[in-house]
């Protein structure tokens, strides 16, 4: 049987001549509520490395972005705070003065020569007199890294190109979390890949892999975080946040945090522990 197009065809043009001849653009103007700012409270406690901790405001999105200045600093550091972290106990105290760590590309405003001690039985708490008599608290643990079984290198068989895989093994008998991140030349460049994942998808002997994005020569540097619940769901929601952020019809989404007190806060504490393995890639 033929069916003819053309009505068809004149219903489209008549809907779109329609349009066209529509103002479609329309400024809408909403009334955002006043943005109460929030005290953040970021502190990894690293085995070997030195403590410190960032406590600062968080400021309104669509604010404009000041100049990165001394000015800046002052509006969003929070300064005159007693920080002080308790471990098997010793008290380990934290003067107010900027500190940067050139590996994570982070400042901090709180800070200790004291280096963390590595013991993966004792809790660590974390507390914070701030100078309007409110205060806040954290504890963690730092968790044994998960080696790193081996990091294995594919070629494509028809190609120069190849990818990397990272093989370990997840502890079955109990509940991990980890994070991903993957280097290419330095840990000075971007990362790779950098995301966090339960087990609930890991048995065994478990590998993250790559494309098929390199070359012979290749410097690669794979890292294995062992982390906790609490730093989990920290990032998992941090990234549905930044997602939110980028979405005008998403809903917003609320950090997960492990900061508590009298006040209102967001943010983590919490043990870093890894296995990395660097390699040149062969063929």
């Amino acid at each position: 049987m033929f069916v003819s197009l053309r009505p068809i065809f004149l219903l489209a043009a008549l809907i779109l001549a329609c349009l066209s001849a529509c103002n479609l653009e329309q400024e809408v103007n909403i009334d955002l509520p006043e943005y109460d700012s929030r005290l953040v409270v970021e502190c990894y406690l690293e085995p070997g490395q030195a403590f410190s901790l960032l406590l600062s405001r968080s400021r309104p999105y669509f604010e404009p972005f000041p100049p990165l200045n001394q000015e800046f600093l002052n509006n969003i550091l929070v300064d005159s705070a007693e920080v002080a972290i308790f471990h098997d106990g010793k008290t380990y105290s934290l003067r107010n003065q900027l500190a940067f760590n050139p590996f994570t590309r982070k400042v901090f405003n709180y800070y200790s020569s004291e280096v963390v001690p590595f013991d993966t039985a004792s809790a660590f708490e974390l507390s914070i007199q701030l100078p309007d008599g409110q205060a806040l608290f954290a504890a963690t643990r730092i968790l044994p890294a998960v080696g790193i079984d081996s990091l294995v290198v594919q070629f494509e068989e028809t190609d120069t190109l190849a990818r990397v895989l990272t093989y370990f093994t997840d502890d079955p008998a109990r509940k991990n979390y980890y994070r991903r991140m993957f280097h290419r030349s330095s840990l000075d460049s971007a990362a790779v890949q950098d995301f966090s994942v339960d087990d609930r998808i890991l048995e065994g002997t478990a590998a993250f892999g790559t494309g098929y994005n390199y070359i012979v020569g290749d410097t690669v540097i794979s890292t294995l975080f062992h982390i906790d619940q609490a730093y989990y769901e920290f990032l998992e929601s941090l990234q549905d946040a930044v997602s939110a952020n980028g979405n005008p019809f998403a809903q917003p989404s609320p950090i997960i945090s492990n900061i508590e007190g009298t006040t209102d806060a967001i943010g983590i504490f919490t043990g870093i522990s890894y296995d990395r393995k660097a390699i040149i890639l062969r063929r």
